[in-house]
C-alpha cells in the first residue's frame, strides 16, 4: 500500500508499506504532531516487516528503508505537524445489512392469527 504525507514545510512524500496495517496506525486526512507521526508510522512499518517475515521467512527491506526515510526527513524539521493526505488502497466500507432486493426468492413467513374459518 502507499500513503501520501505532507510535512510541516509543505513538502510531500509518497510512502510504501507491504501491509495494510498502516490503516491501524494512521488515518487519511488526519494530522499528527511530528514526533507522534514518526512513532506511529515506524511502529506500523515494523509490524508490516514482521508480517512479511512471518509469511516469507525474511524481513521486508522496503519497509525498513521507508522507516529510515521517514526518520531522516523528520530530523530535518524542528516540529510541526504531518498530515496524511491519502492512503491507497483505502479500507473497504463496512458491510451493512440490507433487505433482499425486490423480486428475490426470499421466503416470508406469516404468522397465523389464531382465527379459524
Amino acid at each position: 500500500m502507499t500513503f501520501q504525507v505532507r510535512w510541516p514545510d509543505g513538502s510531500e512524500t509518497s510512502c510504501y508499506s507491504p501491509s495494510l496495517v498502516m490503516h491501524d496506525w494512521l488515518a487519511p486526512g488526519a494530522e499528527y504532531p511530528l514526533a507522534e507521526f514518526v512513532d506511529r508510522s515506524t511502529t506500523a512499518l515494523q509490524i508490516a516487516s514482521q508480517r512479511v517475515a512471518a509469511a516469507y521467512g525474511f524481513a521486508c527491506t522496503s519497509a525498513m528503508q521507508q522507516q529510515a526515510e521517514i526518520v531522516a526527513i523528520a530530523a530535518t524539521h524542528a516540529g510541526g505537524a504531518v498530515r496524511v493526505l491519502e492512503m491507497h488502497p483505502p479500507l473497504p466500507a463496512p458491510a451493512t445489512a440490507a433487505a433482499p432486493p425486490a423480486g428475490s426468492s426470499a421466503t416470508i413467513v406469516a404468522s397465523a392469527s389464531g382465527s379459524s374459518s
